[in-house]
């Protein structure tokens, strides 16, 4: 990794420094409030400030003096205090279904055109899927990740994919836009998807999106089970456990449709 110059860190510090000031103070402070505060000079403080405010992280009063933290900084925090809540709720549900059905769940994001795991519950059986958190894979082999893409528009997914690689992982997976559009309708409309040998040979999945409070996609939960183990009985079963663990799981993310 590059050096980092010490004039850098300083003002990494700095910012650091005002972020921890502004939110312990009561009311709205001004420039040389907050000089004095923390021992730094305006000049430099009037820079950092100003950058602050611009991103959204700092807000000023009326008279554009007085300085408090911005909705740009809450909005950053409140996506921290999702994910945890998302990961702390996952554990939670996968338990449920673990005790149902004893196959593999996992928690994903979208990250681009891959999804990326974030948590997972084990089936204890010895013949599973086994993945690990901070695997990727590309998004339209997997039904997380198509779950997640069908929350897209048409048009937001052509230009994701504007360079039209849709590379396959086995024989099964899709490789074709129109295709990828043909199934993501059939997941909007179904509020599930499937992965039927498309990411890795041998192994099904189903898999269903998570909403926040602004109704946005922010995750998708998903059970994994290896071919030769599924029955109609299972499945049916692992589809309905999917639906349900996600529809909990966005009403605890505040989502309700």
């Amino acid at each position: 990794m590059a050096d980092v110059s010490p004039s850098v860190v300083k003002s990494a510090d700095r910012v650091l420094d005002i972020f921890e000031l502004l939110a312990q103070e009561k009311s709205p402070m001004s420039l040389m409030d907050v000089a004095r505060k923390l021992d730094v000079p305006t000049s430099s403080l009037y820079k950092l400030l100003q950058n602050l405010l611009r991103r959204g992280y700092v807000t000023t009063s009326a008279n554009e003096k007085l300085f408090s933290l911005g909705p740009k900084l809450f909005e950053t925090c409140s996506a921290y205090s999702h994910n945890i809540s998302l990961t702390e709720e996952f554990q939670r549900i996968s338990e449920g279904i673990a005790a149902e059905i004893n196959e593999s769940v996992y928690l994903s994001i979208l990250d681009g055109k891959q999804v990326l795991y974030i948590a997972e519950k084990q089936s204890a059986h010895p013949i599973r899927f086994v993945s690990h958190m901070g695997m990727r894979l590309p998004a339209h082999s997997t039904a997380m990740g198509k779950v997640q893409l069908s929350t897209m528009s048409d048009s937001e997914l052509k230009n994701l994919y504007s360079d039209h690689e849709l590379g396959a992982l086995t024989s099964r997976t899709i490789t074709k836009m129109d295709e990828l559009l043909r199934e993501v309708n059939v997941i909007r409309n179904d509020g599930v998807g499937f992965s039927y040998g498309e990411a890795v040979d041998g192994v099904q999945c189903a898999a269903a999106p998570i909403f926040n409070a602004e109704g946005r996609s922010i995750a998708a939960i998903s059970v994994s089970i290896p071919t030769v183990r599924v029955t109609p009985t299972l499945w049916e079963q692992t589809v309905d456990a999917v639906k349900r663990a996600a529809r909990a799981m966005s009403i605890k993310m505040q989502y309700f449709s």
